[in-house]
């Protein structure tokens, strides 16, 4: 389902449920050697997806392991984003010298938690929120997953931390599209200040996706 979302330069690869010849390489276990059994599951077909969307590429059977901010480390010459959800995983890749960033996300379709809206929205989404059409789509879990999106683009661009309150999110739901404006000082990018993120969202079977993928 993620392909829907991302354009052509970007591969990816993506299970809806489980998934028996997901392995991990000896150089992953490590990383998930204390991890309760879901968690592990999880990364394992999360990692198994990465390395098919790398294969797609050309690429060997890499390990993806994590960085220092948990973010997964690409072979040379690769930019590219992981999720995982409730019975979805999917990683997305593209070579650098096409495109600049990633970010995915997939959350399960429903509303946000109590107290979580509060937290990861400033007051022009909330406005938006309270009046935003009503089509079936938890808006407020989609803000949520846009704005994980944005984090997962930005981050390998600047190495920086962005809270969920660092962007104002707006949505086009007749494109089933969204605008992140960064409310943070514009680092330069590619020589040029980076302002905000556009991104396409997709709701279907039970999920919630975003994505954003940047052209070099």
């Amino acid at each position: 389902m993620i392909e829907d979302v991302l354009p052509g330069q970007v591969v990816s690869c993506d299970v809806l449920g489980e998934d028996p010849d997901a392995r991990l390489l000896p150089e992953e276990e490590p990383e998930v050697a204390k991890a309760v059994d879901k968690r592990v599951r999880e990364f394992t077909i999360a990692r198994t997806c990465a390395r098919r969307a790398l294969g797609k590429l050309g690429f060997p059977e890499v390990p993806i392991l994590r960085g220092h901010k948990r973010q997964p480390l690409w072979p040379e010459g690769i930019v590219g984003a992981i999720t995982h959800t409730k019975g979805y995983c999917a990683a997305a890749v593209a070579r650098s010298r096409e495109v600049l960033t990633v970010g995915i996300d997939a959350e399960v379709h429903d509303t946000l938690p109590e107290g979580v809206l509060d937290v990861v929205t400033i007051e022009p989404e909330r406005e938006w929120l309270a009046g935003a059409p009503d089509t079936g789509v938890h808006w407020d879990r989609l803000l949520f997953s846009a704005k994980e999106s944005v984090y997962k683009a930005w981050f390998p661009l600047t190495g920086l931390w962005l809270g969920f309150t660092d962007a104002h999110l707006t949505f086009d739901p007749a494109a089933q599209t969204f605008h992140a404006t960064l409310l943070v000082d514009p680092p330069e990018v590619a020589g040029r200040p980076l302002t905000g993120f556009d991104g396409r969202y997709l709701v279907r079977e039970g999920l919630v996706l975003t994505a954003i993928a940047v052209p070099a």
